[in-house]
């Protein structure tokens, strides 16, 4: 399916507003400002080009959807009611840092440094819906955005790559490759009960 025809099915698909539940990822490049200050704007843009197409493999590897870009944060998801291991948010994730990793000299020939990340991940219900006149666009409304946002905020407290909350860990089927740290209960801004949080790590 063409891309032209990816957007019209889409559009199509969504034109009423429907429920459904999806993990979301909110991965975002570490000291951004201080490399674009460093290295200069254009150049900048230059290597977000490279970032963006080196870690889009692994998304496409594990089906995530790419929801949006902001600057130099990515926003993907899954939905959790598909027939996919729930688990391939993670692989993503470490997979996506393998492959910054291993074309580090890359980086580091063309722009001076390497390139790393920090993310958060949450689960929940949202609406998805198509939203604008000019300019149409299929977007997710929903509580699970903004807490995603807030767990990915709180990986510097942490000092971790990478925080899930527990809603996510029990939604994530067993899997031996991984292992879950606690964190403790963070109230996050918005919120009336506390949530555990996760950090991750290979085994």
């Amino acid at each position: 399916m063409k891309v032209s025809q990816t957007q019209d099915y889409l559009a199509v698909k969504h034109q009423k507003p429907i429920e459904e539940e999806r993990i979301f990822m909110f991965l975002d490049m570490k000291s951004s400002t201080t490399i674009a200050e460093n290295i200069g704007h254009a150049k900048y843009f230059e290597m977000l080009r490279e970032y963006f197409s080196d870690i889009s493999e692994p998304i496409i590897k594990y089906s995530g959807e790419i929801y949006q870009y902001v600057g130099d944060e990515i926003v993907v998801s899954w939905n959790v009611n598909s027939e996919q291991d729930k688990s391939d948010c993670l692989k993503c994730f470490f997979e996506m840092k393998e492959s910054l990793l291993n074309q580090s000299e890359k980086y580091q020939t063309s722009f001076g440094f390497t390139p790393t990340f920090k993310a958060g991940f949450h689960v929940g219900q949202v609406t998805t819906g198509e939203i604008g006149v000019i300019k149409k666009d299929i977007v997710f409304t929903g509580d699970v955005l903004n807490t995603t946002s807030r767990i990915e905020g709180l990986c510097n407290t942490y000092c971790v790559d990478i925080l899930i909350s527990d809603q996510l860990r029990k939604t994530l089927r067993f899997d031996s490759d991984f292992h879950f740290q606690t964190l403790g209960k963070n109230e996050l801004r918005g919120k009336r009960e506390a949530v555990e949080l996760f950090t991750v790590y290979l085994n």
